[in-house]
């Protein structure tokens, strides 16, 4: 059991993570409240599931556009110079939307437009929050670090919105939004805090011409790259919109309100620590293991779509939850022990692109299908793409038998150098 427990937790050995990982359950139990509390605020505003998958394209659309140009900033910059400044300008929305609530005079508009401030921003924090975190554990801990960053986030997941219903049901939306904006504060310190002489920093690359579409063609002709992108890609479009499906559930379909909603996000966030857990302990990933957790993604969100009963859809939830982030956990490992350092950055700004990217695309689809077909058909749309992706995958697997190499370093200078 020591030796299990040592295999999971490998990454916190690491000093710089560990002040990192709890900077991000801080800054994360603050962005879950938020979630749960401005898609019940577009709710009470308009009552349309249409505008909950608005909502969300405009959060996301300019990740679909820009997360190449922070992909680059991320091989070109410091990153916790870059990190404080994204964590700095996130804060001051949420604080601006908390005194709009608050005050009484939001509107719709006012909430989309906060929200593609929010779009920016993790557009061009995303791409470095990835490839920092390799540059804190190096390559030896990197899975093991990608997934118990994972963990850490839902871990928020399941304590954010259980704060955030009572909040909400005690004094209101707007509280939400300004605890989101003070819990910055910690990853800002904790970036201030790490210890820059224990970094693994990767080579910093010139200005050039072509850099974005060098990133581009890099990942398109390597195999292994190629097929997880169009694995996430497909979910992300239609399967990770539970930011859609989850309030439409609870609202339309099973009528118990933002407690029930708290209830689905909080059991969501307890699956995927659980499942987080189980793909810390177990190694390196493997096509296979990527192809299965994406199968049993769709399978379980299936399962969701045709509960009968809201005791059935939470018990059901937490299995989505857990599939849904092991799918990411090993997506996104596969990516950075697959890419070349000089060009990770912009290998997972395309992560960015495919996972929160599609949203854009699928989210208005899905809200759509949910408003005026059935909640239940669009999240089953969700788990149709899981499937079909997963797949696509075994497909690809066995056409050209990737896996990732022992080192992340291809054509490269090694990291640090």
């Amino acid at each position: 059991m020591n030796a299990l427990a040592q295999r999971t937790f490998a990454a916190l050995h690491v000093r710089n993570y560990r002040l990192y990982v709890a900077s991000q359950f801080v800054s994360f139990s603050g962005t879950w409240m938020q979630s749960l509390a401005q898609s019940w605020l577009v709710l009470e505003l308009t009552g349309s599931g249409t505008a909950l998958g608005t909502l969300l394209a405009l959060q996301f659309l300019p990740t679909l556009f820009l997360a190449p140009l922070g992909g680059l900033i991320a091989d070109r910059f410091d990153k916790r110079r870059v990190l404080i400044g994204t964590q700095t300008f996130a804060g001051s929305l949420a604080i601006t939307l908390g005194l709009l609530t608050m005050t009484g005079v939001v509107e719709l508009w006012m909430v989309y437009l906060i929200a593609i401030g929010f779009g920016i921003n993790t557009a061009l924090d995303n791409p470095t929050r990835q490839v920092f975190v390799m540059e804190m554990v190096g390559p030896e801990y990197l899975t093991n670090a990608i997934t118990l960053n994972s963990v850490t986030v839902n871990a928020a997941r399941a304590v954010g919105p259980a704060i955030g219903g009572v909040l909400i049901a005690t004094l209101g939306i707007a509280e939400c939004f300004l605890y989101n904006g003070l819990s910055y504060l910690a990853v800002i310190a904790a970036m201030i805090l790490i210890d820059g002489s224990k970094l693994h920093p990767s080579p910093r690359i010139a200005r050039e011409r072509g850099q974005l579409r060098q990133g581009l063609r890099y990942a398109w002709a390597t195999p292994a790259l190629r097929t997880t992108l169009v694995i996430l890609a497909m979910i992300g479009m239609f399967l990770f919109e539970f930011n859609v499906t989850l309030p439409l559930l609870a609202d339309h379909t099973f009528d118990v309100g933002a407690t029930g909603l708290a209830v689905m996000e909080t059991l969501f966030g307890v699956g995927a620590v659980v499942g987080g857990l189980i793909v810390a302990a177990a190694g390196k990933p493997t096509a296979r293991r990527l192809v299965g957790v994406c199968g049993a993604s769709g399978a379980s969100v299936l399962a969701l779509a045709v509960a009968p009963h809201v005791a059935v859809a939470y018990a059901v939830v937490p299995f989505v939850g857990g599939f849904s982030i092991a799918t990411i956990a090993v997506g996104n490992a596969t990516l950075q022990l697959n890419s070349a350092a000089h060009l990770r950055g912009r290998v997972m700004a395309l992560f960015s692109v495919a996972v929160m990217g599609t949203t854009p695309l699928g989210g208005p689809i899905v809200g759509w299908i949910g408003e005026h077909i059935d909640p239940r058909a669009a999240v089953a749309v969700g788990g149709v793409a899981g499937l079909l992706a997963a797949g696509f995958g075994w497909f690809q697997a066995e056409r050209h038998r990737f896996a990732p190499p022992a080192e992340p370093l291809i054509g490269a200078p090694a990291a640090g150098n």
